[in-house]
């Protein structure tokens, strides 16, 4: 009784408290005409066919526009029709299929528990199961009577915190399915281990000579290694669409009528409100500037490294970042409607890809649940009617339940992604979320951003020349009293000079121009060439860019910048034109720029001034003509192509936004884990196909012998693990490296504009 109690508990745990319809309409936001959107947390959802049923469930009803799962964020989005303004009670709804749906800030932590619980019960089942094997190999080398009824009962005393705890997550969700109608993979395992015990238990007190406690904890411990290897992996992805949400402004200082300043929240900015954007604050919303000289950083949105100067008149996005001196921006749009609201929108929509290999798991767990049933229940009646023995009929029966179970299935995918993942992770590559390995072995196109991933972030000093020593040391000096990246690094290479520390007076910064001093009463300006000289140099347009040190429109020092190549650049263009694989770049960076390091590195297909937009249509237009693209870029414009391909990649020193979008993340600095990357996830995919093809021949080869009763449950346990056992030696395979010796990929960086 108490067993049955603690089972029962188990299943009827408290939940999340589930939300009501007002909450739910609070919670909804508007798409226009009529349709508004909720997301929900679904913590129950663990597979595609979890997925499949909540979209069918949710979108047969009248009042759903649009449902869409996803299974790595658990959460399922709904588009619905608010014509009598108030929503259909959604959570009620999922309710009735066997889920918990909860709005996602109360279901955000979820998933993590989750993995935790599973590693509790994993270690549990290990050490009940190991701890039975021993004591089994004495009732195998022929135990008398008395020490055999001991050992078994040492093995029950032993199996039941197993089969209690450990088997919990099963009995939960099988016990969910079958009280609304539907069976799942875990109704057989659920009744496999319960009746397998329960015969144990029955056997051991009628002091019969087999118990086959160790065939249900084995069972359960193969079984959870595999769901905790796949909640493992899929807890590394993390949302991007979150992350950007995080990032953008949370309110704004908006300046009213009577001139008092008032911080408000985002959602009260409206077109015709004024604001005042400090310097290090985003801007908020889209708008002009009424008054003010400074520079913004646009990088958010264009992946330029260079601030632009604005004035007065001039337009501002939602995003950009102000480095300079204090704006009065007029707000001339929503910050809903923004880019940076669009591309927060964009993500969501293109969020949670699905994987092949998932999806074929899920296809043969649907089917498995009915098949074996039906496999079971006629083999207890076959039997039965033959032998007219009903503990025969049910051992063979269990027998049946056993040896089909799809171990060697579940651990067909997550074991070779985890190896795979190790073995990147030790050659520099992070992969953050499984699934995508097997989608990295599909691509025929690369799409490359240029500044901060073929290129280093910040521009790089090449070359300096100056008239004497007095003049460096004026630029040097200047330099130290600005924070621009170009007056940075004229800082950091003169410190490695140690020049003289001048002594300046009445010293200026000019937003977008450069700095202005005073020193022996002769001024001194270093900055943009057509600045500094009065109007005579030249701008910065091209690839390579050039500062100055001028008195009275003289120059006296001239400091030139290009873009330095990340190392080994060059070598993972060459290595992917080896493969076939076309090559491309996309960059909002202007031509010149775009043009000279396409050249540098080999590409020949250059798209340049591209917006984020720009950007995802490109990669959604590739996609719509058959091609498989993996999209390598770094900032948060990038975001959205990034989420919108087959698969991307993110270097590590790349925005936080654009790192969360990626599915593999580049930790060396340099493109050197793009060769390792593709080579290790086409080995990755052609292990599990192999594992695939195990799995099937093994159950080919052993339902039909515990079918003729060949096979007993403990034989059976012991066929399931090897089975497991063998999936898992052909995995680590993978660890087996066959890349080339070490080759100084990349070790030397090109910079681009020094050999012009």
């Amino acid at each position: 009784m108490t067993c049955c109690a603690s089972i029962a508990s188990s299943l009827h745990e408290p939940g999340p408290r589930r939300p009501g319809v007002d909450e739910i309409a609070l919670a909804s936001r508007d798409l226009g005409n009529g349709l508004r959107q909720i997301t929900l947390s679904v913590p129950d959802m663990r597979c595609g066919a979890c997925m499949a049923l909540l979209e069918s469930t949710l979108g047969r009803h009248p009042e759903v526009h649009m449902a869409r799962a996803n299974l790595t964020a658990k959460r399922v989005t709904i588009h619905w029709q608010a014509e009598n303004g108030s929503p259909p009670d959604f959570a009620a709804l999922i309710g009735t299929i066997g889920y918990t749906a909860v709005l996602p800030a109360e279901g955000r932590d979820q998933p993590d528990g989750e993995v935790s619980g599973l590693l509790r019960a994993l270690a549990v089942a290990g050490f009940c199961s190991m701890n039975i094997m021993v004591l089994s190999v004495s009732v195998w080398a022929g135990a008398d009577p008395a020490t055999r009824q001991t050992l078994h009962l040492m093995s029950a005393a032993l199996a039941l915190p197993a089969v209690i705890y450990s088997g919990a997550t099963f009995y939960r969700s099988a016990w969910r399915a079958l009280v609304h109608g539907r069976a799942n993979m875990d109704v057989p395992v659920s009744i496999g281990v319960l009746l397998s015990f329960g015969l144990s238990v029955y056997d051991t007190f009628a002091e019969g000579r087999q118990a086959y406690f160790e065939a249900s904890t084995s069972l359960l411990f193969v079984l959870l290694v595999g769901r905790t290897l796949d909640h493992l992996m899929r807890r590394k992805a993390h949302s991007a669409a979150t992350a950007l949400a995080e990032m953008m402004p949370k309110g704004a200082n908006v300046i009213r009528a009577d001139g008092r300043i008032e911080y408000v929240p985002l959602n009260e900015i409206a077109p015709g409100t004024h604001t005042l954007i400090a310097a290090g604050d985003r801007i908020p919303a889209d708008g002009t500037i009424l008054s003010g000289l400074t520079e913004l950083d646009r990088s958010l949105l264009t992946g330029e490294s260079r601030w632009t100067s604005v004035g007065p008149g001039e337009k501002v996005r939602a995003g950009e970042l102000n480095v300079g001196r204090p704006l009065t921006v007029e707000a001339t749009a929503m910050p809903a409607d923004s880019i940076l609201a669009e591309i927060h929108g964009m993500l969501e929509a293109v969020e949670g890809g699905r994987s092949q290999y998932r999806l074929l798991v899920d296809r043969a767990a649907r089917l498995y649940a009915p098949i074996v049933h039906s496999l079971s229940v006629l083999t207890f009646i076959q039997w039965f009617v033959m032998t007219r023995d009903v503990h025969l009929a049910l051992t063979t029966s269990i027998s049946v339940l056993i040896i089909a179970c799809p171990c060697a299935l579940g651990l067909a995918v997550p074991m070779v992604q985890v190896v795979a993942a190790r073995k990147l992770f030790k050659h520099g590559v992070v992969a953050r979320d499984g699934a995508a390995l097997e989608r990295l072995a599909e691509i025929d196109t690369v799409v490359f951003d240029k500044t901060g991933t073929l290129t280093q972030c910040e521009p790089t000093l090449l070359s300096g020349n100056w008239v004497g020593p007095l003049e460096f040391s004026l630029a040097a000096s200047l330099a130290r009293y600005s924070s621009h990246p170009m007056s940075t690094a004229i800082a950091a290479y003169a410190s490695r000079r140690e020049p003289q520390a001048l002594a300046l007076d009445d010293v200026r910064e000019v937003p977008g121009s450069g700095l202005e001093a005073s020193f022996d009463g002769q001024i001194y300006r270093l900055g943009r060439a057509a600045w500094a000289t009065g109007g005579q140099g030249e701008d910065w347009t091209a690839a390579a860019s050039t500062v100055v040190l001028t008195r009275q429109a003289e120059i006296l020092a001239s400091f030139v910048f290009g873009e330095s190549l990340r190392v080994g650049s060059a070598q993972a263009v060459q290595f992917l034109k080896s493969r076939g694989i076309a090559v491309q770049m996309l960059t909002g960076d202007a031509p010149e720029a775009a043009r000279a390091v396409a050249k540098e590195v080999g590409i020949d297909t250059v798209r340049s001034a591209a917006l984020p937009k720009d950007k995802a249509k490109t990669i959604e237009a590739l996609r719509d003509s058959g091609r498989k693209a993996l999209m390598i870029g770094d900032g948060i414009n990038d975001a959205v192509a990034l989420k919108a391909a087959h698969v991307a990649m993110a270097p590590a020193s790349g925005s936080d936004i654009g790192r969360s979008a990626a599915d593999f993340i580049l930790l060396s600095g340099g493109m050197d884990g793009v060769e390792i990357a593709i080579t290790t996830a086409g080995r990755a995919a052609a292990l599990v196909r192999q594992n695939f093809a195990l799995a099937i021949v093994y159950n080919a080869c052993s339902i039909p012998l515990a079918l003729l009763g060949y096979v007993n449950p403990l034989i059976a346990a012991i066929a399931m693990s090897s089975s497991s056992i063998l999936v898992v030696a052909n995995a680590m395979r993978l660890e087996i490296d066959r890349t080339p010796p070490e080759r100084n990929l990349g070790r030397i960086s090109g910079l681009v504009g020094a050999r012009q």
